[in-house]
């Protein structure tokens, strides 16, 4: 049943994005003539004025729209980013496109132009007519998944992830990727699949590379391997799709349970501050410059609550006022902040700000309400209670008073009594 639905869902995209994809004849010069290209805008592109990823398919004929929905159908849900789709037709030139020699397993021939293509033509076109990011995607399966990898082996890699389904892997390509990314400087995603009925000899390599990554101690590879049960080599990528940018952009996604339990609650330091970081991370990896959603939020006020570490509030309310100022979260967390430190006048200043602004995550104007009733009850009984102090005292002031008086009174009596005294014995 799950399957089904994520088959509808994705047959749903396809058909969503249809009126989306621009089919454009490229005229290239590396090439020695034209090849064609599809290109899907994000559905804010219009609207917006940011910058978005570059997620590039080589196979375009029959990679691009697998590749195309799986990214609309994720950045809907905010799973990944929104990000341009572009792919390459290879109908009739795949074979020359990624000829590779046997003798050296670098390009050679067509090859060496279809290289150049993409980085030297291809790829500044997109920058060039788009509002593009720094960061970008390659995709290949089979023969280009083999193809992709030559970018990486560049001093500058051209791309910043890599999605390798079932590759057909040059002679030389293990040892020269083993190589590569032990010395790579930049943070590089290399996502990897197979499947238990992939061809043979592409199965065994497949491991072999992921072996070879593994055993690769580099804070710069970011890798990940998925080994599926059912699908045969030509099936891979419909299963293998969802899984790569997943794991790209994993850091992207709103908090997950897993990350709250593993993660955040077992945090010895302030869990603002691992939010801050996290959305950070997002903009030096992806350029993009992502507001806080309230689901994770949510999250950290969850860890604050079950940990007790309730100091955490404050700056928690603060950066929720800074990220969304129309939401009542922010003035929320700084009012339960102020209520649990007894400063009522502070917390209900705080609440009755909160209940002016918008509903957010759960948090509504009526538990708002009741929060605020609740310190204004608790600060009428600190006055109360500070009045009857306040009588108290006032009452002890007089009472100490009149008994100066009754003690100044006795002296002067005894006083007056000394003086009769004294006259008496004159007499």
């Amino acid at each position: 049943m799950k399957r089904l639905l994520s088959i509808l869902a994705l047959c749903f995209s396809v058909q969503f994005i249809s009126a989306q994809v621009t089919y454009k004849v490229f005229n290239s010069e590396k090439l020695g003539g034209s090849r064609e290209i599809k290109i899907q805008l994000p559905r804010s592109y219009d609207s917006s004025k940011k910058s978005y990823p570059i997620i590039v398919t080589l196979d375009g004929d029959y990679m691009f729209e697998i590749v195309a929905a799986n990214v609309d159908y994720a950045s809907y849900w905010e799973d990944i980013p929104e990000a341009i789709v572009v792919g390459i037709n290879q109908f009739g030139k795949r074979e020359e496109d990624v000829m590779y020699s046997g003798m050296s397993s670098l390009p050679i021939e067509k090859g060496v132009a279809f290289f150049e293509f993409i980085g030297m033509e291809l790829i500044p076109y997109i920058q060039k007519a788009y509002r593009t990011g720094n960061f970008k995607v390659v995709v290949g399966h089979g023969q280009t998944a083999n193809f992709i990898n030559y970018y990486l082996l560049k001093p500058e890699p051209l791309f910043n992830a890599y999605v390798s389904i079932s590759p057909d892997l040059a002679p030389d390509m293990i040892r020269f990727l083993s190589e590569r990314l032990k010395t790579i400087e930049t943070k590089t995603f290399y996502y990897l699949a197979t499947s238990d009925k992939d061809v043979s000899v592409l199965k065994q390599n497949t491991e072999a590379l992921n072996k070879a990554i593994n055993g690769i101690d580099n804070k710069n590879l970011l890798s990940t391997f998925d080994n599926f049960e059912e699908p045969s080599h030509y099936a891979l990528p419909a299963y293998a799709i969802s899984k790569a940018l997943e794991s790209i952009f994993f850091v992207f996604q709103p908090i997950s349970k897993k990350e709250y339990k593993e993660s955040i609650l077992k945090l010895e330091s302030s869990p603002v501050a691992y939010l801050i970081e996290k959305y950070q991370t997002i903009e030096d990896l992806f350029g993009i410059d992502k507001t806080i959603v309230v689901n994770d939020f949510r999250a950290v006020a969850a860890a604050i609550k079950k940990t007790e570490k309730w100091e955490y509030l404050e700056a928690l309310g603060e950066l929720a006022n800074k990220e969304s100022p129309e939401l009542l979260l922010g003035h929320y967390y700084l009012g339960r902040f102020y209520e649990i430190e007894e400063d009522y006048k502070k917390a209900i200043k705080n609440y009755e700000a909160a209940y002016l602004l918008e509903d957010a995550g759960g948090v509504t104007k009526d538990i708002v309400l009741t929060y605020l009733e609740g310190s204004q009850e608790s600060l009428a009984e600190i006055e109360a209670e500070k009045e009857e102090e306040k009588m108290a005292k006032k009452e002890e002031k007089a009472k100490a008073k009149e008994l100066r008086k009754i003690e100044r009174e006795l002296k002067k009596m005894e006083k007056d009594k000394k003086e009769e005294d004294e006259d008496f014995e004159d007499l």
